[in-house]
C-alpha cells in the first residue's frame, strides 16, 4: 500500500464482463433451451412458481434469505440442465462474500411445494360397485328360489287343508285425540290472578310480557305452534309482533280478535278483563 492511497484502493476488484448475463437471466435462457417451462420446472425443483419467476427476474428477496436463494439456484441449474458453480461465484460476488449459514431449514422447507391431493381411484370404485350389484343380484335370486321350494303343491291337487285360516284383523281404536295445551291452561287459570295463555297458530311471533310492577317476564320469538302461559297478581301487558299469527286466552276466555298478519299490538289485562284493553302507553 503506498502512501497517499485511501483504504478503498486496496479492496479486491472483479472486471465487468457486460457480455455475461445476470444469474435470472441465464437460468432462463438455460430453460428456455432446455424447452421447459416455469411449472416443469417448479415441479421438478419443487420450488414455487412465484418464486421461480423471482430468480428469473434476479429478485431473490423471496427466498428468505441468501443461504436459501443459494439452495434454489442450484436446485433450478440441475433442472435446467447447466452448471450451477459459476452461477454461485457470481451471486457470492455479487453479494459482496459467501454468507455465514443459518439454521433455519423450516423456512426452506416452506418454499417447497407440498405434494399434491392424492385422487381418487375410480378404477378400485368401479370394482367395488360392480362386486355389490353382482352380489345383490345373486342374493336375489337366491331369495327367489327359495321362495320357490317352500310348499310345493302338485299340478291339479286340491289346496293342503292344513292351513289355518288367516285372523280377521282385530278392529283398531282411534287413538284419542292430544289435549289442546291451551285447554289445560285455561281449565287450571286460578280465579285471583290474571292469566294470558298465547297460542302461536298461524306462524311464528315476536312478543314481550310484563307483569304489574313492569318486570318482564318474557321477550323473545314464539314459534309456530309454541304455547306460552303468563300469571300476574293484577296486570298484564302485552306487545305482540305478529299479532295475526297469535291467538288470545285470557282468564280462561279466548280473545276474539281481527288481528292481521304482520301487525303490532300493545295489549293490558287485569284479573277481571276477558278481552283486550286499550292500548298501553
Amino acid at each position: 500500500m503506498s502512501i497517499g492511497n485511501s483504504p478503498e484502493d486496496d479492496r479486491p476488484s472483479f472486471p465487468e464482463d457486460e457480455d455475461r448475463p445476470s444469474i435470472g437471466r441465464a437460468l432462463q435462457l438455460a430453460r428456455i433451451d432446455a424447452r421447459l417451462t416455469v411449472d416443469e420446472v417448479s415441479a421438478a425443483t419443487r420450488v414455487r412458481v412465484p418464486i421461480v419467476h423471482a430468480i428469473e427476474q434476479d429478485d431473490f428477496s423471496r427466498c428468505g434469505g441468501d443461504v436459501y436463494a443459494r439452495g434454489h439456484i442450484r436446485t433450478i441449474a440441475h433442472a435446467v440442465g447447466i452448471d450451477p458453480a459459476p452461477l454461485l461465484a457470481q451471486f457470492t460476488e455479487e453479494r459482496g462474500g459467501r454468507p455465514t449459514p443459518t439454521p433455519a431449514a423450516p423456512l426452506f422447507e416452506a418454499e417447497r411445494i407440498r405434494p399434491e391431493p392424492r385422487r381418487p381411484n375410480w378404477t378400485a370404485a368401479m370394482v367395488a360397485a360392480i362386486v355389490a350389484v353382482i352380489g345383490f343380484v345373486g342374493f336375489t335370486m337366491f331369495s327367489d328360489s327359495d321362495k320357490g321350494t317352500k310348499n310345493p303343491v302338485a299340478e291339479g291337487s286340491a289346496t293342503p287343508t292344513t292351513s289355518k285360516p288367516a285372523d280377521k284383523p282385530a278392529p283398531t281404536k282411534p287413538a284419542d285425540p292430544k289435549p289442546d295445551p291451551a285447554d289445560s291452561a285455561i281449565a287450571g287459570a286460578p280465579k285471583d290472578k290474571v292469566t294470558v295463555l298465547i297460542s302461536a297458530e298461524e306462524g311464528k311471533s315476536w312478543i314481550s310480557v310484563k307483569g304489574h310492577d313492569g318486570a318482564t317476564m318474557f321477550d323473545g320469538l314464539v314459534a309456530d305452534g309454541q304455547t306460552k302461559t303468563f300469571t300476574d297478581d293484577e296486570r298484564i301487558d302485552l306487545v305482540l309482533g305478529n299479532a295475526g299469527a297469535i291467538k288470545l286466552f285470557v282468564n280462561g276466555k279466548e280473545v276474539k280478535d281481527d288481528f292481521q298478519e304482520g301487525q303490532v299490538e300493545r295489549l293490558s289485562y287485569t284479573k277481571d278483563d276477558k278481552g283486550p284493553d286499550p292500548e298501553v302507553g
